[in-house]
């Protein structure tokens, strides 16, 4: 299995969002006492970026900085390996089908795969927060059931008549809609790229009528909606879990053990259950995040 260098044009792109969404680039560890811990833009990423950030806050004497709200997942990986952030949540199916553009295998293989790539290019993955967020497709209950849906080739034989709508960058990924497409056949009426916090507001309001939406997704108790089974597993699997920098463990040593504490803590329920808790209940992240790990036993 051959890693693939990571596009420059990729690289770029990313940097010039980067100084747009953080300001120009934060301190950093070059300050000694400063994290910067950074985040997608969507509702979990930010949710874990704040539980990492409280529990780096309350076990150690480093102060916390967040950048909140990045963009898509290459422009957050663009940002940690250039050091102008030291944390982030990521998924071990993105990593290493998205950054590396190799075959994902079961959980395990996924994990050692995700561990020995990212130490080539300075960054330590962590043990997985627990739960598992991977891609999945969702139509109304009633729609679904008038054609009879249940799996992804069931779909297939209808998509011609649907409108996708779907996270941008999902619409270019390689483990997203050209990789998906291929292995079932589909091919959709139109597909509308958005921002993740538009797609259930966008089926809603039927600009759309199925989407690709995330098994942890809040959203989804809030909506009659039908998550389809992917039958042929085409999905990898998206542990979440911390990735951290090298050379900021080795200056904060502290660091691994007090994040090592999130392993196995955060199930699918209770993640879906804090991302309602902020889509649907419109409470602050900070907020959530911090009954979580009270609530956890994790931070008094």
């Amino acid at each position: 299995m051959i890693k693939k260098s990571y596009k420059l044009i990729t690289a770029l792109l990313a940097s010039v969002m980067l100084l747009t969404a953080c300001g120009g680039g934060g301190q950093g560890a070059k300050d000694g006492d400063t994290i910067a811990v950074g985040s997608r833009n969507n509702t979990e990423s930010i949710i874990l970026s704040h539980i990492i950030g409280q529990m780096i806050d309350a076990k150690t004497d480093l102060n916390v900085v967040y950048r909140e709200n990045m963009g898509g997942s290459n422009v957050v990986w663009n940002a940690i390996t250039s050091d102008n952030i030291q944390v982030i949540p990521d998924y071990t199916g993105t990593i290493v089908a998205n950054y590396y553009q190799a075959e994902p295998g079961n959980a395990d293989e996924t994990l050692a795969m995700v561990k020995e790539f990212v130490a080539e290019d300075g960054l330590t993955a962590l043990e997985p927060f627990g739960f598992n967020n991977t891609y999945t497709l969702a139509l109304y209950e009633d729609k679904a059931e008038e054609l009879g849906v249940v799996t992804f080739s069931d779909f297939a034989e209808h998509a011609k008549d649907f409108t996708f709508g779907a996270v941008f960058e999902f619409i270019d990924r390689p483990d997203g809609l050209p990789g998906f497409s291929k292995e079932y056949g589909i091919e959709f009426k139109e597909v509308k790229g958005m921002d993740h916090g538009m797609m259930y507001r966008a089926i809603d309001s039927g600009e759309v009528d199925v989407i690709n939406s995330y098994t942890t997704d809040g959203q989804l108790t809030e909506y009659d909606l039908r998550v389809l089974e992917d039958d042929k597993s085409f999905f990898p699997p998206y542990h979440a879990l911390p990735l951290v920098r090298q050379d900021t463990l080795e200056a904060h040593p502290e660091l691994e053990e007090v994040l090592l504490q999130l392993a196995g803590k955060i199930n699918e329920e209770t993640m879906q259950k804090m991302n309602g808790q902020v889509d649907n209940d419109g409470e602050r992240v900070d907020a959530v995040a911090k009954r979580f790990l009270t609530e956890a036993g994790l931070i008094e």
